[in-house]
């Protein structure tokens, strides 16, 4: 398998389960502004969303979005325990941050993120991201991962997008359950290599 991924980007959620998962690939970096490939491919002939994650499988097919990827994963490795079994209401609850994590934190970052948003637009969204992060650190509360004792795929996605907003400074001041749960997942071996193999520490 072929994991196409930017360093840092949202891609860094698939490469960690992958990752925790002891799954064989090979890591292919996409310069995401040329939409070329490290190894001088057409990324849009791969991808024509021309985003990344994409995973490339042995047969030629590719998966794309992130959230599909990481329930493709998963479900690989169920032994790995992160998602749970088809008909569990512990996997709809982890898809549920799935999704919440996709439409609510990931996609209001937009306008910290391009160049031509106005500050308005910029003060609205962190505003906007800060209650929404108050709102995960609260689930938070005595719990190790999301889904209570589990680590799941929807830890690993979350973990990028508060690696962003600390990127931002965001004002995560008060989300103390945030942090230690921020901390423990930045600690996982998995986790510290995939950071690692993107150049990120």
């Amino acid at each position: 398998m072929k994991l196409f991924c930017k360093a840092g980007a949202c891609s860094l959620s698939p490469h960690i389960v992958m990752r925790e998962c002891g799954l064989d690939f090979t890591q292919v970096n996409v310069d995401l502004a040329t939409k070329m490939t490290e190894r001088g491919e057409d990324f849009r002939q791969i991808n024509p969303k021309g985003q990344v994650p994409a995973l490339q499988l042995s047969d030629g097919s590719v998966l794309t979005e992130g959230v599909a990827i990481v329930q493709y994963l998963a479900d690989l490795k169920p032994d790995r325990h992160l998602l749970a079994p088809v008909g569990s209401m512990t996997r709809y609850h982890t898809l549920e941050w799935l999704s919440y994590i996709s439409s609510e934190l990931h996609k209001a970052f937009g306008p910290l993120f391009r160049r031509d948003a106005s500050e308005a637009d910029k003060t609205q969204a962190r505003t906007l991201l800060e209650a929404r992060f108050r709102f995960v650190d609260e689930a938070l509360q005595n719990r190790q991962w999301l889904m209570g004792l589990h680590f799941s795929v929807a830890d690993a996605y979350l973990f990028v997008v508060t690696r962003w907003a600390k990127a931002l400074k965001l004002d995560l001041s008060d989300c103390d359950a945030l942090e230690t749960w921020f901390d423990r997942t930045a600690e996982r071996p998995a986790v510290q290599a995939a950071l690692k193999a993107e150049g990120l520490i």
